[in-house]
């Protein structure tokens, strides 16, 4: 099949100013990241690819609505979680289902990890050897918990664990578990000296103090883990937990007998955590003033070749902020000695101190997020955010300025029109793919439509019909560009003229006559201009100006 990519100008045109869209492509400016970017809409059962016009370039339907995450795998198949409405687990982020979809949108495989006993959860993570990592809770109830020394205190009717499996591959139906991590291997309790995982707390930082309850209403489901990624190069896995406000590393090259023990493994340490960081309290090492994290999604590695590569990104909820509810995108650098071993510092709490970067907006509680939530850092050092309770995905560059801006524009009953004040239009996370991607050889890509109903008129030019110099086949010629305003064009017949700025302001929306017209009224916007001449036929020419003050 033909392989076709439009490499997108980052400018977006909006034909009338006075109509400012509420849903779909808000801001398009000049140094955004080129690509497709990848998001299912929680209420809804459809998963969308849009280029960065906002225009719908593909989608693949599903039974299910999502439960959470989603990928664009390099085979050009799309990895789908699905939300089985199971009722015996009764927690946020609910999933059940993973389907892998064909391009065509044939379902070419599907698997269940949903019972009385187990469901799959938030994410799943695929792996280079093909496999992917799942998270799922499993039930345990109330005699197993107080056994292992959970406070009965801090027990309702039901509790839950939770593990990490790797899936592989089998048929169309089944599945090989092929590795598993269980928390319920790795507790330390100081409640009950007579039940099982007894200990110091403060002094096995390498375990989960079971009695350590944030969420404050007796939830069975006690963690919450919501991410699960994956290093390579060190063979570790990262996960987040929103009640423990933590993330923590477990060591992935042990086999599922050492990752139930505490030896074994390249770090030699089992499935113990090798790193937590973002609440020390979580292992009685602070307080709340040592506090970072708060309800943190989306945990990961930089990939290699990118700004910061190898440090930790987070999605920062901000709930229960003791200086506001307000969200950041975190990004810390783990200290690591010549042996691979996280480092601790002097009051015993893992390294580093602080963060290394961060994005909070300029009005901080203009940017939050209470749940889901997710960040990218993009090959041009830009990062792309996903601000999931308001599916709100939106990129800044180095500097932090915003540089372009998306609004999901589907609720729980589909596509919703221009115009409309939306609502439970949430996303897991938006993660961009860019035009090099693998999973696209072989797949014709190109744009369509805007995803939103009744869409405005607008313009998203690409590369190849933006002409930066005058030649003889052109409808119209500009000179001198640049200029200092005092701009003419030369109309090879009568056509519309429209001139817009870097906003998608129209600065200009006059017809000119053949011949030489003088656009004086430029003088007065200095920066990159647009040109749209348009023919009486609806033939069309854009050109780029530059004006200079």
């Amino acid at each position: 099949m033909k392989y076709f990519v439009s490499i997108l100008l980052f400018v977006v045109l909006f034909d009338n100013i006075h109509c400012q869209p509420t849903v779909g492509l808000l801001q398009q400016g000049v140094n955004d990241q080129p690509g497709y970017v990848l998001f299912a809409p929680i209420g809804y059962t459809k998963t969308y690819l849009i280029d960065k016009c906002g225009y719908e370039v593909h989608s693949w339907n599903s039974a299910y609505k999502p439960g959470n995450s989603v990928y664009f795998l390099t085979d050009g198949s799309l990895l789908r979680t699905g939300n089985t409405q199971n009722a015996a687990f009764s927690g946020g982020g609910k999933g059940g289902i993973i389907e892998k979809i064909a391009w065509n949108g044939n379902i070419i495989w599907s698997y269940l990890i949903s019972d009385t006993q187990h469901l799959q959860h938030h994410e799943i993570c695929p792996l280079p050897n093909g496999n992917f990592l799942v998270i799922a809770w499993e039930a345990k109830g109330i005699a197993a918990a107080i056994s292992a020394g959970r406070n009965p205190n801090m027990l309702g009717t039901d509790f839950w664990g939770e593990k990490i499996m790797e899936i592989e591959y089998s048929g169309t139906l089944t599945a090989n578990i092929v590795w598993e991590w269980h928390v319920w291997d790795h507790l330390v309790q100081e409640y009950d000296s007579t039940k099982s995982n007894y200990g110091s707390v403060s002094q096995h930082p390498e375990l989960i103090n079971f009695n350590y309850d944030n969420n404050g209403f007796n939830n069975p489901d006690w963690l919450h883990l919501n991410a699960v990624s994956y290093n390579p190069q060190r063979d570790e896995i990262i996960l987040s937990s929103r009640f423990n406000n933590e993330i923590w590393i477990i060591d992935h090259s042990t086999t599922t007998a050492e990752a139930a023990g505490h030896t074994g493994g390249n770090r030699s340490k089992g499935g113990d955590l090798l790193f937590r960081w973002g609440n020390p309290a979580a292992y009685n090492k602070g307080n709340v003033s040592d506090q970072k994290f708060y309800s943190q999604h989306a945990a990961h590695w930089i990939e290699p070749g990118l700004k910061d590569a190898g440090s930790i990104m987070v999605f920062n909820n901000g709930t229960g902020r003791p200086n506001g509810q307000y969200s950041s995108v975190d990004i810390i650098k783990p200290v690591i000695d010549s042996n691979g071993n996280y480092l601790m510092g002097n009051n015993h709490t893992f390294l580093p101190d602080t963060l290394c970067w961060t994005y909070v907006a300029p009005v901080p509680e203009d940017f939050y997020s209470m749940n889901i939530s997710g960040s990218q850092r993009l090959t041009n050092g830009n990062t792309l955010i996903c601000s999931g309770a308001t599916g709100l995905f939106f990129e800044i560059d180095s500097l932090k300025n915003i540089v372009w801006q998306y609004k999901c524009p589907v609720n729980g009953t589909g596509p919703v029109s221009q115009g409309s004040t939306i609502f439970i239009n949430n996303v897991f996370k938006a993660p961009l793919y860019e035009a090099s991607y693998p999973g696209f050889a072989n797949h014709t890509i190109s744009s369509g439509q805007p995803i939103e109903l009744n869409p405005l008129p607008y313009i998203c030019p690409t590369v190849t019909n933006i002409i930066n110099n005058n030649t003889p086949s052109d409808l119209f010629n500009i000179f001198p560009n640049p200029g200092n305003g005092d701009i003419s064009v030369n109309l090879k017949e009568s056509m519309l003229i429209t001139v817009y700025n870097a906003l998608g302001e129209v600065i200009i929306n006059e017809r000119y006559h053949q011949g030489i017209n003088l656009l004086n009224q430029l003088k007065n916007n200095s920066g990159v201009l647009f040109i749209k001449a348009t023919t009486d036929n609806n033939s069309q020419q854009i050109k780029k100006i530059i004006i200079i003050d």
